[in-house]
């Protein structure tokens, strides 16, 4: 192993090329010549969108490659150390020590039968660190500088006894026990509401810049990125796009490829249709008192309520955003006016007509007016069904079609949806995500609709594709006089396709606003406090974020 000098990269990658070999045993080359460096101390960001090669390589720095990949060529050098050209055995002992990962789910990374304390000092004991007292006294010492509830007690519970930001906080914990040189953060806030993201990212970097510890954070989110990194590796393909210190990144990018990206990030805010074009006597939906929840029911009321008194109306041709964090009851919303969920109380009225709370009550013509798109198109899509078997279902259901005139049906939905007719032969897995959701949409159209329920249809999207899918939903709009009930915790996706926004906290709905007035008609506490906790396309924005002590505190326990 080689000294290090003071001027010398931490990290030093040179002409990485990572290959993979597909189920039909052809050979692929997925990282194609990776170069870059990390100075000590500095927290370099890759961001692309999926498939680009972000995360491929980032696991390669502790010189692991997924199922079916394998490292074939170039260097990767972490202090000194080519770890492409170690042995198993020694990167076992790299792993941890000199190179640790926070993974996207923490959720995942955690054994909900262990206490938390005995897994975040686990590492030490398996590299004989230190002895299990001082571990011990150390992971405190990091929950205390992770700005963790409770650093003495917390690592008593057990992992299903804490938040979500408070587990993605433990994770980084049990990350950083072994001092190591460089931590890997790969997508850690994706899951995170935005209130609860700020408190996240304050925390990794303090701790990092606090340690001098060098990181690379894989992401797609560039507003989050703008946050805690100085160098941005912009990435397509398995190839590098563009390399640049952050504020040059966002200020003068020279790549069409950044540029797109950046352009995605703040997408063109929506126009509602004209009024002439709308019928303004009948809301298209309206809710009245509306009560849900899960669990048995005791004296006709289910054990666990999650919608309390629901009251709002969705006109026709307009579309109605419904924001909050998780847990506030937004999918419980639109499961509950599908009929999926049955409300124990109160109404739901479809273009005047009241909807029995029970799907299976519900007639053909009901169903037929109202289609919800779910979050994720994975498990939306039957994985052993063709796309135009899934799309051909519908059309029999609703219209009685078969045959030729199914097939041409199909064609023309996927045309409806910018995809090629081709694809009707393919599977789902064959698919990208981007592809999935389109199909998903083009289903719901397929019933020929006046109303469709968006349950966070683009959160699992990446920002370009997500943006794409919103342009071509505004698009379908204009052609068919679509409604949207759209369900997001992203406020920039809300305000580019919605004329009016409902905040949801804890079940209830606190307030309802125009789009694109959130940031000066906001009124309610909470409205102000999610609103302001939109991370920005500017590094310095979280430095100067002041949020009234009064509302974080009233918030916080939530």
């Amino acid at each position: 192993m080689k000294e290090l000098s003071q001027t010398d990269p931490l990290v030093r990658v040179r002409d990485l090329k990572i290959g993979a070999t597909t189920d039909s045993g052809r050979s692929v080359e997925i990282i194609k010549g990776v170069s870059f460096d990390i100075a000590p101390g500095e927290i370099v960001a890759l961001i692309g969108e999926s498939g680009s090669g972000k995360t491929t390589i980032a696991l390669s720095m502790m010189g692991h490659a997924r199922t079916g990949c394998e490292i074939r060529g170039g260097e990767i050098e972490i202090a000194g150390r080519d770890v492409a050209q170690m042995s198993e055995r020694a990167r076992a002992a790299l792993r941890g020590v000199d190179v640790s990962y926070v993974p996207q789910s923490a959720a995942a990374a955690f054994n909900p039968s262990k206490r938390i304390l005995d897994q975040v000092i686990e590492i030490s004991a398996i590299h004989k660190l230190m002895p299990k007292a001082k571990a011990e006294a150390k992971a405190v010492e990091l929950f205390r500088a992770l700005k963790l509830p409770d650093p003495d007690t917390i690592g008593s519970r057990f992992p299903h006894q804490v938040s979500g930001g408070q587990l993605q906080r433990l994770a980084a914990a049990m990350a950083l026990i072994g001092d190591p040189k460089l931590v890997i953060f790969d997508e850690p806030t994706t899951a995170l509401d935005v209130t609860t993201q700020i408190e996240v990212l304050r925390a990794f970097r303090s701790v990092m810049e606090l340690g001098n510890i060098a990181g690379i954070y894989v992401s797609h989110d560039l507003a989050v990125v703008a946050q805690i990194a100085d160098r941005i590796v912009v990435l397509k393909g398995g190839e590098i796009q563009e390399v640049g210190e952050t504020q040059m990144i966002l200020d003068a990018p020279e790549h069409p490829y950044t540029k797109e990206l950046l352009a995605a990030f703040e997408p063109v805010r929506h126009e509602a249709l004209p009024i002439s074009a709308r019928a303004e006597k009948t809301p298209i939906l309206k809710v009245q008192n509306l009560w849900a929840g899960y669990g048995p029911k005791r004296n006709g009321e289910p054990m666990a309520k999650v919608l309390r008194n629901i009251d709002f109306s969705l006109m026709e041709g307009r579309n109605l955003g419904v924001i909050g964090e998780s847990g506030s009851g937004k999918s419980t919303l639109a499961r509950a006016i599908a009929g999926i969920l049955p409300a124990y109380r109160g109404d739901v009225l479809i273009d005047g007509h009241q909807m029995p709370p029970e799907l299976a009550k519900r007639r053909k013509e009901d169903l037929r007016q109202t289609q919800i798109v779910f979050q994720l198109a994975d498990t939306a899509l039957n994985p052993a069904q063709s796309i135009g078997a899934i799309l051909s279902r519908p059309l029999a259901f609703y219209h009685g079609m078969k045959g030729a005139q199914a097939e041409t049906r199909v064609i023309e939905l996927l045309d409806m949806v910018r995809l090629p007719a081709t694809l009707r032969y393919r599977l789902p897995g064959e698919l990208s995500g981007g592809q999935k959701q389109r199909v998903n949409l083009a289903r719901a159209l397929a019933a020929e609709p006046r109303l469709i329920l968006c349950d966070e249809i683009t959160s699992a999207l990446d920002t370009v594709v997500g943006a794409a899918v919103i342009e071509l939903m505004k698009e379908l709009q204009r052609e068919l006089k679509l409604s949207y009930l759209f369900i997001s915790h992203d406020l920039s996706t809300v305000e580019a396709i919605c004329d009016d926004v409902l905040v949801m906290y804890k079940g209830e709905v606190v307030e309802r606003m125009a789009a694109d007035k959130m940031a000066s008609d906001a009124t309610h506490p909470y409205s102000r406090l999610l609103i302001s906790s939109v991370p920005k396309l500017d590094p310095g924005w979280l430095d100067g974020l002041e949020q009234d002590p009064e509302l974080i505190a009233r918030f916080a326990n939530r």
